[in-house]
């Protein structure tokens, strides 16, 4: 043991310009590919508790839907009638994806808006009738709503239906095409450290050919000759790693944590268990990408 851990000492002083490179690389790499599978971690933690939040507004006929020029399914004069309305809550009760449904009358409308906006002159021009009636409707599966939403709004006595699903998907569009383009440079840089340490592992084994010829023939095992090379890729992937996790550690306590103590509301960032998580992906990839590419050099180029 004393031997391997002597020639490995050697070949990491022989090729250190390599080794250097080797570790900077992963880092880089491995510190991308991290903050990648962090991105998409808070990816997850965002529609997890923005879209669970999303209700579906439905806005129900009143006398000046029609004239106000977005009168929907509504006729001039007329407010929503009552088997319409129950016809609408049938629709929604029947829907299996259909969590919730809250029903809101007009005075219950016309108090909460006074509530809301005490300080608008334009509470005191507005009276009951004025008001809509509406519910709201909760879903299971907030991502599947379309199908509600178009049932929903065509039928009679239905002026408009409302979600924030048009405001939040082109928000989750772009997080996504950045989590993907994160990921996908990450991808490319980690293939350049696995090309690196092979090259490096290759070098070794050039430079020490004769050496090892001798120690073949003294029968040395394989494990014998494998191991020294095994642990030079396995310092520069450990080290590379345990730098990435640095980044990653720094990501979560300077940016997400300080951002979640920013702001007064929830906006579910990812904590710490997440982020562990992924600096074990780091680590387990790090250690992966030092030796398969080594077993793969040696045995090709030492013929053992």
């Amino acid at each position: 043991m004393r031997h391997t851990l002597r020639e490995t000492w050697s070949g990491l002083r022989r090729n250190m310009s390599m080794t250097f490179s080797v570790i900077v690389t992963m880092w880089v790499s491995l510190a991308l590919f991290g903050a990648s599978l962090m991105t998409i971690a808070e990816v997850d933690e965002l529609k997890g508790e923005w879209y669970d939040r999303i209700e579906i507004s439905v806005f129900l006929c009143n006398q000046d839907s029609a004239a106000s020029g977005v009168g929907g399914n509504c006729v001039e004069g007329e407010g929503v009638a009552d088997d319409q309305r129950e016809a609408i809550r049938s629709a929604l009760e029947s829907d299996p994806n259909v969590e919730t449904i809250y029903y809101q009358t007009k005075q219950e409308a016309y108090d909460e808006f006074q509530t809301t906006y005490g300080d608008n002159p334009v509470k005191d021009t507005l009276t009951v009738e004025q008001m809509q009636e509406s519910f709201r409707v909760k879903l299971k599966d907030p991502q599947n709503y379309r199908g509600l939403v178009a049932e929903l709004s065509a039928l009679d006595g239905v002026q408009n239906v409302q979600d924030l699903h048009p405001i939040l998907d082109p928000f989750f569009r772009v997080i996504n095409a950045l989590k993907w383009g994160t990921m996908g440079i990450a991808c490319v840089l980690l293939l350049a450290g696995t090309l690196q340490i092979a090259n490096s592992i290759r070098m070794s084994t050039f430079t020490r050919r004769r050496e090892i010829a001798i120690m073949r023939l003294a029968g040395a095992s394989t494990t014998y000759v494998l191991l020294p090379f095994l642990l030079e890729a396995l310092f520069a992937g450990v080290i590379g790693s345990l730098l990435a996790c640095g980044v990653m550690a720094g990501l979560q306590y300077f940016v997400v944590d300080r951002l979640s103590q920013a702001v007064t509301i929830s906006l579910g960032m990812i904590g710490w268990p997440q982020t562990s998580r992924a600096m074990l992906a780091v680590l387990a990839v790090g250690v992966a990408l030092s030796v398969l590419p080594t077993l793969v050099v040696t045995r090709r180029h030492l013929r053992v």
